[in-house]
């Protein structure tokens, strides 16, 4: 029996558009809902895309009552810690009230699934830097406060008989497809190996270190990188573990270990081939000096096999990318 549709929400975007590309390769039929206002049109490289906002639910209501939905992939969602803090009430509205709308109108039509795009920030600055699923929630800024607030609505939804779901947290996610079809294109982006990566090829004059005291090995900070095609992958295991009548969790999705900011700086300049121009900033506030994931819990619940756990290889994938945007390949998209 074939399976239903997916509703792919920021589909458009970064991560959304990796899950999109290896659900078509599946063979998954997949319905994209993006406003664009971050995404690209030309990174939705399969199936229907309906541009609009997912707290609107008058297209709400004409995507479930025209496609035969089974699952919500749900992506879409404001993304920037530090605008986040200074304009809070924008992040409740789209990532927490609009998700109400959606998951209502999910009730309504019958959808048996969500995958969740949720955050390591919700766990704010744990103890020893390392974070479990089970490692108390307690997030430092309106971000992570506003997908923790969306979580907890799909878990009580699922108690009262709503979908079943999954519910992931990321780590840093970096690297692009690696065959060059899709990458990553967010107009301001703050993830250090993209910005370093546009550093390298001209598109900005340098990249800064925000903290070179830390009490770590070099004294920056440590992340736990994990590849968008890994990432995107575990999307589809979930997918396969909801339909097999998997209960509703949340997962980490990082690889155990974490890399440092003078590590990923020197990769970038390894794969480049010249030296970054590096400025040594004061620290963050609210930056922890470690943050990894403790992620045994996704590889036994949901078998994902990770296979770019390489800092190379992300380094790689994204370089190729920016080169691509700064020579403007017309096969590449970016903000004008």
């Amino acid at each position: 029996m074939k399976n239903k549709a997916i509703l792919v929400t920021g589909g458009a975007g970064y991560i959304g558009s990796h899950v999109t590309h290896q659900l078509d390769a599946a063979g998954e039929q997949v319905v994209t809902l993006d406003n664009l206002s971050t995404g690209f049109r030309e990174a939705v490289t399969a199936g229907d895309l309906i541009v609009g906002d997912t707290g609107d639910p008058d297209v709400l209501e004409r995507i479930f009552s025209g496609y035969d939905i089974g699952t919500v992939m749900h992506f879409a969602a404001h993304t920037i810690v530090p605008e986040s803090v200074a304009d809070p009430l924008k992040y409740y509205g789209n990532n927490t009230s609009s998700s109400r709308t959606l998951f209502s109108a999910a009730q309504k039509h019958g959808i048996k699934h969500i995958v969740f795009s949720s955050t390591a920030a919700v766990y704010g600055i744990p103890s020893g830097g390392k974070a479990s699923e089970a490692t108390a929630t307690k997030p430092i800024n309106p971000y992570g406060s506003s997908k923790l607030m969306t979580e907890w609505m799909l878990r009580d939804l699922a108690k009262a008989g709503g979908p079943s779901y999954v519910s992931l947290r990321y780590f840093n996610v970096a690297g692009c497809e690696p065959s060059g079809t899709i990458g990553q294109s967010t107009p301001k982006a703050t993830l250090l190996v993209k910005v370093a990566c546009e550093a390298a090829v001209g598109r900005r004059p340098g990249v800064s270190i925000f903290g070179t005291d830390y009490p770590t090995p070099d004294g920056t900070g440590l992340r736990d990188y994990i590849h968008v095609v890994d990432l995107a992958a575990a999307h589809l295991d979930a997918l396969a573990y909801l339909r097999k009548g998997g209960k509703s969790t949340t997962l980490n999705c990082g690889y155990g270990h974490g890399y440092s900011v003078r590590e990923v700086l020197q990769a970038v300049e390894k794969a480049h081939g010249e030296p970054l121009n590096i400025s040594e900033e004061p620290r963050r506030p609210g930056d922890p000096p470690e943050l990894i994931a403790i992620a045994k819990k996704i590889r036994a619940v949901l078998g994902w096999t990770p296979k770019f756990d390489n800092l190379d290889t992300i380094v790689a994938t994204s370089l190729e990318w920016e080169r691509k945007i700064a020579a403007k390949d017309p096969s590449a998209y970016w903000a004008a």
